[in-house]
């Protein structure tokens, strides 16, 4: 039986895998390409068959790499580095969507600062948010990064800590002229809580939290972090708020700071290859910046 050689290893569908690994779909890659989704279908299945094993598998909402597509794609990035240095410096510009999943309040209070201040440097960055308190996702399909509250158990991912938070226990000014202050922790057992829904959190750190407002009844429950504020901003009963969103509010005051804090840290998840984007590291340095500016009012300083 006759043997013909595989076909030559093509850098051009080099570059459309690593288009597919970081947009996680084969039309986004193909807008940003300028393919249709046959061709780079296509694509991915000459490489495949020239590597002699598949370079992504189906995953959640698009595609993810396979171990050996992790190897391939470092062989893309140097395609994409090499063809990138043809280029003058003056030439050179920074551009792309960034795709974030995120808290809502680490997205409204950190991330969208940042995105500000890269667009004033680099108007062709684009970011697009997806907001949910939820555990890291072990698919990463569409997403480049994620900020998610406690340390995530993830695969072929990095890990990084961001920063600390502060939750503490917040009332309204109207709802403090009607009902006694506490005095202590044991003052809250049956009051009324804002909160998360204990039923649909699944971020164990947020759930430990509330072994800081111990015995307290739930009243109002939401998955967005800004309806708490504005229940416990409305009278609804004692929030359970981060700081850095309460504070802001001259109508909400603080209870029992020196007994009633939960500290919580975010945590980015990043695609490996997300990585070497330059848009995503010149959005990152942004993020470092911005948490480093607000700091204070992240661990309760007004």
């Amino acid at each position: 039986m006759a043997h013909f050689p595989a076909p030559p290893l093509r850098a051009d569908d080099l570059l459309v895998l690593l288009a597919v690994a970081r947009t996680g779909r084969y039309t986004s890659a193909g807008q940003q390409l300028g393919l249709n989704h046959t061709t780079i279908a296509r694509r991915i299945s000459a490489l495949e068959a020239q590597l002699g094993g598949r370079v992504v598998s189906r995953a959640d909402g698009g595609w993810e790499l396979t171990a050996l597509g992790v190897r391939a794609i470092a062989a893309a990035e140097e395609v994409e580095r090499a063809v990138g240095s043809l280029g003058t410096r003056d030439d050179a510009r920074i551009e792309g969507l960034i795709r974030l999943s995120a808290t809502d309040g680490f997205s409204g209070f950190v991330a969208a600062p940042a995105i500000a201040a890269v667009q004033e440097k680099h108007p062709d960055v684009r970011l697009e948010i997806v907001t949910g308190t939820r555990q890291a996702s072990q698919q990463r399909a569409g997403a480049d990064l994620e900020v998610v509250v406690g340390r995530p158990q993830v695969r072929r991912a990095r890990a990084i800590q961001l920063a600390e938070y502060a939750l503490g226990l917040y009332a309204s000014r109207d709802y403090l002229r009607r009902h006694p202050s506490p005095a202590g922790p044991e003052d809250l057992a049956g009051k009324p809580l804002v909160y998360f829904i204990e039923s649909m959190l699944h971020v164990d750190s947020l759930d430990d939290a509330r072994r800081v407002v111990p015995g307290m009844t739930d009243a109002v429950g939401s998955t967005n972090v800004y309806v708490h504020v504005d229940a416990t901003r409305a009278g609804a009963g004692y929030g359970l708020l981060p700081a850095f969103l309460a504070d802001q509010h001259d109508d909400l005051v603080r209870l029992l700071p020196d007994t009633v804090e939960a500290r919580l840290p975010y945590w980015l998840v990043a695609r490996p290859e997300a990585l070497n984007q330059p848009a995503v590291m010149v959005f990152l340095e942004a993020l470092q910046e911005r948490l480093q500016a607000v700091r204070p009012q992240l661990l309760g300083g007004r």
